[in-house]
């Protein structure tokens, strides 16, 4: 029986934990926290995922809450007009809503992860709940078969050396900022659906708002990206959850008030309910040596850290996930040397982590005219709002339509 250590327990670390689990192979899973812990503790993510991620946790039977987490059907864009942030009146230049060919749902972190945690401890996984440091790997390096880190943040991330290739940023590109609450309204304006609605306000910074499910059931999220510098940029040193709420509605009062409307009875789910941070986008390369010589492979977001105004952090991670579980079964009794991970990594990268990566990173320049365009287009042209809706859950689709101005031209007039 091969024998995997994983060190780290979110999206991506527990998924492979528990599809190798169920594979019969003898794995060990590294946790900061304990399921309780978890369940207490903040909110970690916005974490919606969408049909293909979804899909990968059905084929594990791990879709324990699919039955209980609201149905996202669609996923809207609202650009604000230019000058709506400024006094008075705000008003909108673009808005539709894109219907999803499957559904997408968000679970709180907290109730997902602790619930697998305790899934993979009554399944017979070890755990150990200790906060995993470069000097643990090595030891273990030499009593397992594969070591794999799964760690978002921290010390054993930075095993894991920048790919500056892949990486075009050097700093964080927006503040963010997430209230989890009860007591949203309907969209007066809109058809009474579950969806994610994608607020830009040019210069300033995106809101997104989206039905999940949370500790307390039913929830909503409310999740400010912030310019840098900017009027959104002003969460930062921000402790009490109601001020961080009060900031959340102030702004979006301002500049989103069309969302701002729906929100005026909102309350947090919990005292945890809020998260503020920033983060740079950051690709790493897989592989890492340990001091003694052994070598580690990173997995999710210790590789790939995206920005999430795309949404796609626990799609990449669960697509990761996904990925190497194949990558592993199919090697069978072979060691896992150096070339096999570059190799698990490279299949992942290029079906999953580039085309994400591409699209995230265009979504947080300004967008060119030729996708103002395109955006522009899609109030009037139902195909278009489709096909950008459902590139939430293929970001590779874009490739043929979104980044060149000759291939969006050639696609708007096509359907002409």
């Amino acid at each position: 029986m091969r024998k995997i250590l994983i060190a780290g327990a979110g999206q991506s670390g527990l998924q492979l934990a528990l599809g190798l689990q169920a594979q019969g192979y003898e794995v060990t899973l590294m946790s900061q926290r304990t399921a309780d812990e978890i369940r207490a503790g903040r909110v970690m993510s916005t974490q919606v995922l969408f049909h293909t991620a979804l899909q990968h946790e059905r084929d594990l039977k791990l879709n324990f809450w699919e039955s209980q987490a609201p149905d996202i059907e669609g996923l809207g864009v609202t650009v604000a007009a230019p000058g709506s942030h400024d006094p008075g009146p705000a008003h909108r230049a673009v808005d539709w809503l894109g219907p999803l060919d499957g559904i997408a749902q968000s679970v709180d972190q907290r109730v997902k992860t602790a619930g697998w945690l305790d899934t993979f401890a009554q399944r017979g996984g070890q755990l150990v709940i200790h906060s995993a440091a470069v000097s643990d790997l090595d030891y273990f390096s030499r009593l397992y078969d594969l070591v794999l880190v799964a760690a978002g943040k921290g010390e054993l991330v930075h095993l894991f050396d920048r790919d500056p290739a892949r990486s075009p940023y050097n700093r964080p590109q927006r503040s963010l900022a997430v209230s989890y609450v009860h007591g949203l309204g309907p969209r007066p304006d809109g058809p009474d659906t579950g969806q994610v609605r994608l607020n830009l306000v040019p210069g300033v910074g995106e809101l997104v708002v989206m039905p999940a499910l949370t500790t307390s059931g039913r929830a909503d999220i409310l999740f400010w990206e912030g310019v840098p510098g900017g009027p959104v940029d002003a969460f930062r040193g921000i402790a009490d959850p109601a001020e961080h709420l009060a900031l959340t509605l102030s702004l979006m009062e301002r500049y989103t008030p069309w969302e701002y409307g729906r929100a005026r009875a909102v309350e947090l789910t919990d005292a945890g309910g809020t998260l503020a941070g920033r983060y740079t986008p950051t690709v790493r390369h897989p592989v890492a040596t340990l001091p003694s010589g052994g070598l580690v492979l990173g997995v999710g977001d210790t590789l790939v850290a995206n920005d999430p105004v795309t949404g796609q952090g626990a799609n990449s991670a669960a697509k990761c996930a996904a990925s190497y579980l194949g990558s592993i079964l199919e090697h069978g009794d072979k060691p896992f040397d150096a070339e096999w991970m570059r190799s698990a990594f490279d299949r992942f990268w290029e079906s999953v982590g580039r085309p994400t990566t591409r699209w995230t990173n265009a979504m947080l320049a300004p967008p060119p005219a030729h996708v103002l365009a395109l955006i522009t287009a899609a109030a009037e042209q139902p195909e278009i709002a489709h096909r950008f809706a459902n590139g939430f859950d293929d970001p590779s689709d874009f490739e043929d339509y979104f980044y060149e101005p000759a291939h969006t031209e050639r696609y708007l007039s096509s359907l002409r």
